[in-house]
């Protein structure tokens, strides 16, 4: 984990011997001359002899002269010539920067002294006719030969050329439209990322890489404008549309375009070849493809990825299979503008996610450049060629979701993060607590944990009751800050996620460090969540004297190798978290602390969960399955206060209401779609059969709510006793005329009721009201049962829980719920 002490990444002031590094990181082992070139020689002439590939484009039919062949034709011939010169430029490159960058250095100025000649010709030469080379015609005839002309500079030839004029491609026979000239035409302008290319090689990136960019678009701009303004003012139509090698023909010196010709094809070459190599070798480097880029790995003593070379170098071997240049042109315009939008994208992407680090240098820069840079590559991709398109960006999204699922190098960073970041927090601050409306109520749960290997259940329990609320699991860490070295909790957040990922539950982790249980949970009661999205229910395991079980032993999630050690190399997650308590050890929470964390709570009108035996749910109810393979279960709801029996129209309160809303939120979740929902109705001594569940089911009706309704008889010592004149205040049976013995009476009865109802489920008595003496029915999966409050007088609280336990004793998984906000209404 890193410190204050800890030295930055990229920008070490020291190495680890002491050697100073300069701001540009450069420096140590190999630093001086793995970054040596210039702005000029890095970034303007590699940037001005890429763009300068239309001369490329062009199509100058260079081994043929004034119609005389030079060179043997065909398609070997061609794939030979082409074989040649690229293993001219693979050596060159291959042999390192330094040699690149002295070769472009020499073509630069043999190209520059070619366009000199050719802007002179254009001024010097007379008006002259051309004849053409006489071409192809049907049943391997030729047509008669076509004469271009030479008219010098006059107003009448640019008007001519003015207009569009598309006409067959004489090389290909293909139609020309504005798409394919583009895609052509595009080539000469797709230099501009071969300073970036060679980031890895300059003294000073940072600045070397925009000026030297700017520099070279700005000429090539100039020498391209000027160029087809002479050429139209010059040349006629039939010179333009019949002859790509013109310049030749109205040349002073023919040759010297014919060198230049091959200088540009040279250095675009080697441009884009030393180029492609370092990103692949860059690629190789990030392991971001496997094996596949192993070998770009290769780097000499000197740090020249000379394997990369040799790897780019046979992709383009491959490429020269194709023969015909118009063949890929379209294709290779398609991927240039990809990756043009995608570096738009990026930009666009830092740029609204509002990262500080984010302080771009070039001053014309806005979000509303990068917006329309992706809109024009997106536009012109389709407009070129929607097969290539749609396949490239086809392409593009299956490399995205492979580096996805593969996982980039963690000092990437990922931009993602900072736009999630950012659309969150605007979002949370219009999330407005005050807007708040009972229609729209979720649950938004706080689950505190001791040691999840025992709550592994309960944790994907909660995860199903929480119905797209917010689901915080919380730790508390006893210890004191003041006696610490240093705080002992953040370390222990890697475990945690990682338990939250390996669980498959969507939980946030909040940990915090107090000197007891019950004060660090009213710290993450109270701080927990942010904004509008805060916990608004507290879920506790139940505190009984039941030996936890190590579900990290059986859950087939959590299975591990036996040395404890990851596939990645990290520890196994059993390693760190320790083993569960044993039976009789201490406990780092009392019981009268654990009343007083339920009673705090209620204090800060958050509602109450106290889950029991969740060990004992079927496993396939807690699966993220759809359960309809699962055998029938029922869910059992006692929606009343059965320590403190009362029968009446108003017997169903918040309380009641919110057992109702949680046990259909379960429901609603697939596991549980096949359960059965039942509402037990308890009649009072004097309440004739029948009349309450018709208001109960009317309350149902009116609350879209499908459950089956039963009644049932309070047995002896179960307030089958004359009703009291007045009514003790809830939670005062343990305060009140009762005494202990009866309070304890009163809970035995009472489960002995939930108990024998379980029972009638499964057949094991006489038929309960709905008919249930069939033999082997469905099992009782879930009770709900009404959570008292606990007694005011602290003093009570160990009866509190002893009476809490004799209630829960032996009925199964149980959740005990105590309700103080309304969760549910019938109004439009």
């Amino acid at each position: 984990m890193a410190s204050e002490n800890s030295p930055l990444l990229a920008y070490r002031l020291l190495g680890d011997e002491g050697v100073a590094f300069s701001a540009n990181g450069a420096g140590g082992p190999g630093g001086a001359s793995a970054r040596k070139l210039s702005t000029f020689l890095g970034v303007v002439v590699p940037t001005v002899l890429s763009m300068f590939s239309i001369v490329v484009f062009l199509r100058i039919d260079s081994t043929r002269s004034s119609g005389l062949q030079v060179l043997p034709q065909g398609y070997g011939w061609s794939l030979l010539y082409g074989s040649l010169l690229l293993g001219l430029v693979g050596g060159v490159c291959t042999l390192g920067a330094g040699l690149y960058a002295r070769a472009s250095f020499l073509t630069f100025l043999l190209v520059s002294g070619s366009l000199a000649s050719v802007l002179v010709s254009f001024v010097a030469v007379g008006p002259r006719s051309i004849t053409l080379a006489p071409r192809p015609g049907p049943n391997g005839s030729s047509l008669p030969p076509q004469v271009g002309h030479f008219t010098g500079f006059n107003s009448s030839t640019l008007k001519a050329n003015l207009g569009a004029g598309y006409a067959k491609d004489y090389t290909t026979g293909a139609m020309m439209t504005f798409a394919s000239v583009f895609a052509v035409l595009f080539n000469g302008c797709t230099g501009i990322m071969a300073g970036a290319n060679m980031s890895g090689e300059l003294k000073d990136p940072s600045r070397a890489i925009p000026l030297g960019t700017i520099v070279a678009v700005t000429y090539t701009f100039f020498i391209y404008t000027l160029l087809f303004f002479l050429s139209s003012f010059t040349c006629d139509r039939t010179l333009l549309q019949e002859d790509y090698g013109f310049f030749r023909a109205i040349s002073l010196w023919p040759p010297l375009v014919l060198i230049g010709i091959y200088a540009t094809a040279l250095s675009a070459s080697m441009s884009s070849l030393i180029g492609a190599s370092r990103i692949l070798h860059a690629l190789a480097q990030d392991d971001l493809f496997g094996m596949i880029l192993a070998p770009a790995k290769v780097v000499s003593r000197t740090g020249n990825p000379w394997g990369a070379v040799l790897y780019s170098w046979g992709l383009v071997q491959l490429v020269l299979l194709a023969g015909k240049l118009n063949t890929l042109a379209a294709v290779v315009t398609v991927f240039y503008l990809v990756a043009y939008a995608a570096v738009d994208l990026s930009c666009l992407s830092l740029e609204w996610a509002s990262a500080p680090n984010f302080r771009p240098t070039f001053s014309l820069f806005s979000w509303h450049t990068c917006l329309l840079g992706v809109a024009s590559c997106l536009l012109m991709m389709f407009l070129i060629s929607p097969g290539a398109a749609g396949g490239s960006l086809l392409l593009m999204g299956l490399l995205s979701a492979l580096l996805t699922a593969r996982g980039g190098p963690s000092s990437w960073g990922y931009v993602s993060q900072a736009l999630l970041f950012h659309q969150v927090r605007k979002y949370l601050l219009r999330l407005d607590v005050r807007k708040d409306h009972v229609k729209f109520w979720r649950p938004q749960l706080l689950l505190l944990v001791g040691n999840p290997r025992g709550a592994l259940p309960l944790l994907r329990l909660a995860n199903q009751l929480k119905k797209g609320g917010l689901y915080v699991l919380g730790h508390v860490t006893l210890g004191d800050l003041d006696c610490l070295p240093s705080d002992p909790v953040q370390p222990q957040y890697g475990a945690w996620l990682s338990l939250v990922d390996r669980a498959q539950v969507k939980a946030f982790v909040d940990l915090t460090l107090s000197p007891s249980v019950r004060q660090g949970a009213q710290h993450l009661l109270r701080i927990s969540g942010l904004g509008g999205m805060k916990p608004n229910t507290l879920v506790l395991g139940f505190y009984d004297d039941s030996a936890p079980q190590d579900h990290f032993l059986t859950d087939p999630a959590f299975s591990e190798a036996a040395d404890g050690i990851q596939e990645g190399g990290s520890p196994a997650l059993s390693s760190l978290f320790p083993p569960p308590r044993a039976p009789g050890s201490p406990r780092a929470l009392s019981p009268q602390d654990y009343v007083a964390t339920v009673a705090d709570a209620l204090k800060m009108n958050k509602n109450v969960v106290l889950a029991r035996a969740c060990g004992a749910l079927p496993p396939e109810r807690l699966s993220r399955g759809s359960g309809a393979t699962s055998p029938p279960h029922h869910v059992d709801v006692w929606p009343l206060n059965l320590l403190r029996p009362r029968g009446g129209p108003g017997y169903v309160d918040v309380c009641g209401l919110f057992l109702l809303q949680m046990a259909t939120i379960l429901g609603m979740v697939p596991a549980w779609h096949s359960a059965r929902l039942r509402i037990f109705l308890c009649l009072g001594p004097r309440e004739a059969p029948g009349a309450a569940e018709g208001r109960l089911r009317a309350l149902l009706s009116q609350l879209r709510i499908r459950a089956e309704v039963q009644e049932v008889v309070w047995g002896e010592g179960a307030g089958s006793g004359e009703p009291e004149e007045e009514e003790e205040e809830e939670g005062d049976f343990v305060n009140g005329r009762r005494g202990d013995a009866e309070a304890e009476a009163l809970a035995s009865s009472a489960n002995a009721l939930v108990r024998a109802q379980q029972g009638r489920s499964r057949g094991e008595g006489p038929g309960g009201p709905e008919g249930g003496d069939g033999e082997g029915g469905p099992a009782t999966a879930l009770t709900f049962l009404y959570l008292p409050r606990p007694p005011a007088d602290a003093a009570r609280y160990t009866r509190y829980l002893a009476l809490l336990e004799t209630l829960t004793r032996d009925l199964g998984p149980t959740l005990l719920i105590h309700g103080v906000t309304p969760v549910t209404c019938t109004d439009l």
